[in-house]
């Protein structure tokens, strides 16, 4: 079981900065900034992420709303089917803004 960043995500960040297993990453690019996935092999289930999240679009992977049950296939598909990960720095990414 993992957690899951919907499509409600307006990708801010905070979420990567609480992660004590660093399990959150991004993907490609969309517009500004990146997509955010949870890397289901190495999160732990600890919900750190949740509060942290300023538009609550993280839930455990069984309480998604139905509305936004694709957003699961697309975190899995991530790290099974590619792109997987990619270099990105945060902080460097929020002085250019």
């Amino acid at each position: 079981m993992t957690h899951v960043i919907t499509s409600l995500c307006i990708r801010d960040g905070a979420c990567v900065e609480v992660c004590p297993v660093e399990c959150i990453v991004p993907g490609p690019k969309d517009g500004d900034w990146p997509i955010f996935y949870i890397d289901p092999d190495t999160c732990i289930d600890c919900g750190a992420c949740v509060p942290e999240c300023p538009v609550d679009a993280i839930f455990p992977e069984e309480d998604v709303p139905d509305d936004f049950a694709g957003d699961i296939e697309l975190n899995a598909a991530f790290f099974t089917d590619g792109p997987g990960y990619w270099a990105y720095n945060l902080e460097e990414e929020r002085v250019r803004e």
